[in-house]
């Protein structure tokens, strides 16, 4: 179990972002963020049975914003940073799916299903990938719609197109969870 939470917040593109980690890793990103915002880490804290208070420590964070920088300049790829996992062994088997989706590629949910190992399990993917704890570095905005649209994102679907243009991705607008999810 996590003794501290530190935390800092980063201008980015796409807004600002909250960064936490624990002693272990990064833990957690939150979307359009800001110190009046950190009820939904405290929120999350409580919920994971951390129960440790957040408080501010840019020096923690600081590769992770470092490398976030670098990747929202186009100049990074992929992330080199020891992460601080908390979610069932499900979820964590998802989240280490996402992982293995290369930069500029995209997967459907019933790809990442077949991927480990639970074919009929599609719309539990598509929970998993909604409780992402750490969007972009775990690059949740890569799961489409098996049809190849653009649905659901926990930031919006505005920041998830945004995202896969950064890649070179491009897609196409639905904002059916369930129909994407269905084929």
């Amino acid at each position: 179990m996590a003794n501290e939470l530190g935390y800092t917040i980063m201008d980015s593109p796409i807004g600002p972002l909250l960064l936490a980690s624990t002693e272990r890793g990064l833990c957690f990103i939150e979307f359009d963020a800001d110190e009046s915002g950190l009820g939904q880490l405290q929120r999350w804290s409580k919920k994971t049975f951390l129960g440790v208070a957040p408080v501010r420590d840019d020096a923690r964070n600081e590769a992770a914003r470092t490398q976030l920088q670098e990747y929202f300049a186009g100049e990074r790829r992929e992330f080199a940073l020891p992460l601080d996992l908390y979610g069932t062994p499900f979820q964590k088997s998802v989240w280490h799916a996402l992982t293995k989706i290369p930069y500029g590629e995209t997967r459907s949910y019933k790809d990442i299903a077949l991927a480990i190992g639970a074919a009929k399990a599609v719309r539990a993917i598509g929970g998993a990938n909604n409780r992402n704890p750490i969007p972009i570095v775990i690059p949740c905005h890569r799961v489409i719609g098996s049809n190849g649209a653009l649905v659901g994102y926990g930031g919006g679907l505005a920041i998830k197109e945004h995202l896969l243009a950064l890649e070179g991705i491009p897609v196409q607008m639905q904002t059916s969870f369930d129909q994407a999810i269905r084929s």
